[in-house]
């Protein structure tokens, strides 16, 4: 009678080996997803794993195929929905394709090169396959770019920003630009999208809410928001915030609100604001100055977050498809290593291929007010 198994110590694969009965080398092939393995003999690998709870080491199956399966990626803003998202998405996507994610989350107006290069290094030391940058602001995605690296990379970031897709791509040497994909929203058709309702509900004077213009999301909607407006024949005077809060948002309505009704001057009859958290701050001074949203002002909104759905009145906006751009990304990855085809984005622009953004409309928008 043989010995029986400590079950406290984790099985082998040479257990999974015998109970299967085949190598090693093949229950190998079978963790590593070779193409060189039948069903059959897959399926009663697999078995084997299930019963005995075999869970592969990550130094084996380096060792076995020259890979870490360990995907690195940094990201910068920690505190907002869209980085967040994005990165639960890559996540799942790399799980179900047996790889790890290790992440490291910075300051995305502080990073500076030192600090990016250090934590790549880091990365490297773990033989990461592979990079996934969040880049939301300039300074990152200079960093992203000026980093020499052997393993590919892919960006996430926007298409806009002070420092061009262009002028990135040539802070990176050749083989560098040969190895790297570029993912993002497709942003600019989605204010393309809002001043198009905004124009069909007849409004012609809009106040545009900016973002803070380190951010490339900033950058790119109110780019995107200027030639659409005037595309559309909507006047618009822009109010141009230092950060995405409502708070801020709050205090510069109610400031305009007063010049307004110092002044004299029309009100317009559209607000559209770059993010959810400034339109929150918006709607409260309009409320509370007596304003009807939409009857006497509308409001748009950008991020669909949760709880916009929920307020008096819900909030007309743009829902980015941060899951689509998640899963993006991480086939660019496994493309960029060979086991992956070529990605059909809806849209590709200054390098970058796109997700969609979706306008949801609710009843913050309506018609122009009747005079």
């Amino acid at each position: 009678m043989g010995v029986p198994r400590d079950e406290h110590k984790r099985p082998s694969m040479f257990e999974v080996a015998k109970m299967a009965g085949v190598s090693h080398q093949t229950v190998s092939r079978v963790i590593n997803h070779s193409s060189e393995v039948s069903d059959a003999t897959r399926a009663r690998v697999q078995h084997a794993i299930d019963v005995l709870g075999y869970r592969p080491s990550n130094s084996a199956r380096t060792l076995a195929s020259h890979r870490s399966h360990t995907i690195g990626l940094i990201a910068g803003g920690r505190n907002f929905l869209g980085p967040i998202s994005a990165i639960s998405s890559v996540e799942a996507v790399a799980r179900r394709h047996g790889l790890f994610l290790a992440v490291s989350m910075v300051h995305e107006a502080r990073c500076a090169q030192k600090e990016f290069e250090d934590l790549c290094r880091t990365f490297e030391e773990q033989n990461v396959d592979a990079f996934i940058f969040l880049t939301p602001t300039d300074i990152m995605l200079s960093a992203a770019c000026r980093t020499n690296l052997a393993e590919p990379r892919v960006l996430v970031t926007s298409t806009h920003g002070n420092l061009s897709m262009s002028r990135a791509g040539g802070l990176m040497d050749a083989a560098g630009r040969d190895r790297t994909a570029i993912v993002g929203i497709d942003q600019w058709g989605a204010m393309e999208e809002v001043a198009r309702l905004v124009a069909r509900f007849g409004h012609r004077s809009a106040l545009y809410f900016a973002g803070p213009l380190q951010w490339r999301d900033a950058v790119t909607r109110l780019l995107g928001w200027r030639k659409a407006s005037a595309a559309h024949l909507v006047e618009s005077r822009e109010v141009q915030c230092n950060s995405w809060d409502s708070s801020e948002a709050y205090a510069r309505m109610n400031h305009e609100l007063e010049s307004i009704g110092s002044s004299g001057a029309r009100k317009p009859t559209v607000i559209v604001t770059a993010n959810d958290a400034q339109a929150v701050g918006v709607t409260r001074a309009l409320h509370e100055h007596g304003l009807r949203i939409p009857q006497d002002i509308s409001v748009v909104g950008f991020d669909d977050m949760t709880g916009v759905n929920d307020m008096w009145p819900p909030l007309t906006t743009v829902r980015p498809d941060y899951e689509s751009l998640g899963t993006a990304s991480m086939r660019e990855v496994l493309r960029l290593l060979g086991e992956g085809s070529e990605t059909t984005f809806v849209a590709n622009a200054h390098g970058a291929g796109l997700i969609p953004a979706e306008l949801i409309q609710r009843h913050s928008l309506g018609p122009v007010p009747r005079m």
